[in-house]
């Protein structure tokens, strides 16, 4: 693939995902605003304590094979059908286990309810299973207009679900049905857009090949998903059911916040990284673009978040939450540095080094853990603010994982990324004090994103930034073609 098709599918990928998770993140911020609403700290906290469980059996049932297919050039329909049925058996296989554990589950953290709800809200594993592959081919395909589709769908229908039920008294059960529909109609989305479907044949000979690789996707993504939700596991054990709400709905916006630009280079990063490996320097200059276009986003984005938090949380979800302000703009400031990881994890997924990423994960984990459990007796502000340090910090550990597969000083990485967060952080705090007076909060919200907005566009505007001149011309040749 040339220097332009590859940069022309990259661009198109980029925008499609920007596309796709724009349009998601702002139905979720409808859905959640109004479910918020409806609904009180404890719903959260009790469905919050769940997500560990259903994520962790994603990930057994999955076992890194949609990121193994993805490193096969190119995959065949014996690789797909192989990974497919691997996929059902072992969801079908978690399901069970999960529904027998059930009572334990429910015993361990003192809350009867998730007896029932634990074994609805389980039956995602086997739904998600059914569509791991077809997802997997569409991701591979760089077909993100499909995804994007598939996935506006199903969460404006899942959101729906959500509201209609929550505005009818179903309390933590609406949360719960929610996810299970947005998981369905993801499915038939994506199995009428791929044309796929299995056939009816138990060849695991390609599994056996992938094993090698897969396995140690498997077990980082296991790392990665306790990382995500090893705080909320702790803090269901030790704080009352409500505080662990208030944690779920500030990690909730955060988590959107960082997931918007994580999400979209997810979409495109290991497919082009592995394409774009053809001659030297080559994939370290697209490496390096796309880190600059990270933090062209996301600094002002998660910096911009912290700023009107507490204007925001109040407008949206009501003085009920705000308890939740402090605890969103500590992971704020942490979560601007997490999209900047997922250019790092895939560019050494896209090397074949998943043993890398795996050592990495576990390093992380280990710490985030020991610090979390260590900081416990000073209370979950303490703690928030310690997983906040240690996202900025593992930015240097991954790029010192970095230097076993591509030569890049760490000073290069830094002038690539340290200027976006430096304007941003002067533009954020800039803003804030200039519209202190003013009292309304909606008003007060309102001028603080468009002060804040302007200003920085206008800050790369004058300076002259290559990554924005390149973003703008794409945007305008896309209108023209």
């Amino acid at each position: 693939m040339t220097d332009s098709t590859l940069k022309e599918k990259t661009a198109k990928g980029i925008a499609w995902g920007a596309v796709n998770n724009g349009t998601t993140q702002v139905l979720n911020l409808v859905f959640g605003i109004v479910l918020a609403r409806l609904l009180d700290t404890e719903d959260y906290g009790i469905v919050a304590v769940l997500t560990i469980f259903t994520a962790l059996a994603g990930c057994l049932q999955a076992a890194g094979f949609s990121q193994a297919l993805a490193n096969l050039k190119p995959p065949t329909r014996r690789d797909y059908n192989a990974v497919f049925w691997f996929n059902v058996l072992a969801g079908f296989s978690m399901y069970a286990i999960l529904f027998l554990c059930a009572p334990l589950i429910a015993r361990f953290f003192d809350q009867p309810l998730l007896t029932d709800l634990s074994r609805l809200a389980f039956l995602t594993i086997p739904i998600s299973a059914l569509g791991i592959v077809p997802n997997a081919k569409l991701w591979i395909e760089l077909r993100n207009r499909e995804m994007a589709l598939a996935n506006i769908g199903a969460l404006t229908a899942s959101g729906c679900t959500g509201m209609w039920l929550a505005f009818n008294g179903y309390g933590c059960w609406s949360l719960v049905w929610q996810q299970i529909v947005y998981i369905s109609a993801c499915n038939v989305v994506r199995y009428y857009f791929t044309r796929w479907c299995p056939k009816l044949s138990f060849d695991f000979g390609p599994i056996c090949r992938m094993l090698g690789f897969s396995s140690k996707m498997l077990l980082t993504n296991i790392l990665t998903v306790v990382s995500q939700n090893v705080q909320t596991f702790i803090f269901a054990k030790l704080l009352p059911i409500d505080v662990v709400g208030q944690f779920s709905q500030a990690n909730k916006w955060s988590t959107m916040g960082h997931s918007f630009i994580s999400n979209t280079m997810n979409q495109v990063a290991q497919p082009v990284l592995v394409n774009a490996d053809t001659e030297k320097g080559r994939q370290q200059r697209v490496f390096r673009k796309m880190l600059r276009f990270t933090a062209l986003v996301c600094f002002p984005l998660m910096f911009g978040l912290a700023m009107v938090a507490h204007e925001f949380i109040i407008t949206t979800i009501g003085s009920k939450w705000e308890p939740v302000v402090i605890l969103l703009q500590i992971l704020c400031l942490g979560g601007a540095f997490v999209p900047l990881h997922t250019i790092y994890q895939n560019l050494i997924v896209s090397k074949g080094r998943s043993d890398i990423y795996l050592l990495m994960a576990t390093i992380l984990i280990v710490l985030q853990i020991g610090v979390t459990l260590l900081l416990a007796p000073w209370g979950i502000k303490a703690m928030v603010t310690a997983f906040s340090l240690l996202n900025i910090f593992a930015l240097g550990c991954w790029h010192i994982a970095l230097q076993r597969v591509m030569t890049l000083s760490l000073l290069e990485v830094l002038k690539d990324t340290m200027p976006f967060a430096l304007i941003a952080a002067m533009v954020m705090a800039g803003s804030y004090y200039a519209t202190r007076a003013i009292t309304p909060l909606w008003l007060l919200l309102a001028s603080r994103v468009l002060l804040a907005t302007v200003t920085y566009l206008a800050i790369m505007r004058l300076l002259n930034v290559t990554i924005l001149k390149e973003c703008l011309q794409l945007i305008v040749k896309k209108k023209t073609t």
